[in-house]
């Protein structure tokens, strides 16, 4: 049962979740924005079995493109550098370059 929960949580974010023919394999197809909250929902559920699900994705998880920093800075207006790096897991100089685009563009 807790492997359809977990996938229901993965499909309610809005990922698409299938096998890989009929091998035991499966493929994700989701934006980095999604797979950032997949891992939030996995780890906030604190179900044991499931952490190593959001421990493989953070391994491989996407990096942000500028242009989507920018997107997600436009989108959560009034944003700081702090919470746009908690929320897309970018490095320090990828949300200050962001910040400070968006907010020299703004003039």
């Amino acid at each position: 049962m807790k492997a359809y929960a977990i996938k229901a949580i993965i499909r309610d974010v809005g990922c698409e979740l299938g096998r890989i023919g009929r091998s035991r394999n499966w493929l994700l197809t989701a934006t980095p924005e999604q797979i950032h909250q997949v891992i939030t929902l996995i780890e906030s559920n604190n179900e044991e079995s499931w952490l190593w699900v959001a421990k493989k994705l953070k391994q491989n998880g996407q990096q942000f493109s500028h242009e989507l920093l920018i997107g997600i800075a436009k989108k959560n207006t009034g944003i700081t550098v702090n919470q746009l790096m908690a929320k897309t897991d970018c490095t320090l100089i990828q949300a200050r370059k962001v910040i400070d685009e968006i907010e020299w563009s703004e003039e």
